[in-house]
């Protein structure tokens, strides 16, 4: 299973999500492909994920799982990562998601949807409790980190992420608007370990 986990706001409709999914199918993965409409609790996300991460095990049988994950995905990607003792790779990840989003509490819109929804002072609390203080091998992760990224700190993320597979991009920005230049390899990594693993 390959597990992709969009950001705040975001949705699998985002650029990096359609391109991956896109390069995925062609390499004959259609089947692998999960990319979930998260809710706005985190704790609601986790339990989604871990759901249907049970039922494609299930359905396929003890099917590897690699998961990807951008901004708050990242944030969850690492928290099922090492849960799992998966590998993922993080683009442009939240470190400090409790911190970085408290100034968002209250109504929004999804960038890809009319669709309104509140993120509550309690989400706050959720993603508190799905904190890993340290990984336990970041030798698994690949970390996508932009200098130029307007909404999360590069350095936070290179900091977090000692020892991975680093790709520091001098420039570019949260979203990640250049991202075919860097897809390749992400697509690589998934590769390498969801054939391999």
């Amino acid at each position: 299973m390959i597990l992709y986990l969009h950001g705040f706001r975001s949705s699998p409709a985002s650029a990096k999500a359609r391109l991956l999914g896109e390069a995925f199918e062609k390499l004959g993965l259609a089947a692998a492909w999960v990319c979930p409409q998260l809710p706005a609790s985190p704790s609601e996300a986790i339990a989604l994920c871990e759901q249907l991460i049970d039922q494609h095990q299930q359905r396929l049988g003890h099917d590897r799982l690699v998961v990807i994950g951008s901004s708050l995905g990242g944030f969850y990607a690492t928290y099922l990562a090492e849960t799992h003792r998966a590998p993922a790779a993080v683009l442009n990840p939240a470190v400090q998601a409790s911190r970085d989003l408290l100034p968002h509490v209250g109504s929004h819109r999804s960038y890809h949807s009319d669709e309104a929804y509140e993120f509550m002072l309690s989400h706050i609390d959720e993603l508190k409790q799905l904190v890993i203080p340290h990984l336990a091998n970041p030798s698994r992760y690949y970390l996508l980190a932009c200098t130029g990224d307007e909404v999360l700190n590069w350095q936070e993320m290179v900091q977090y992420y000692q020892g991975c597979h680093l790709n520091l991009v001098q420039g570019s920005d949260h979203s990640i608007s250049d991202f075919p230049l860097y897809q390749g390899e992400v697509v690589a990594f998934v590769l390498k370990h969801y054939l391999t693993t």
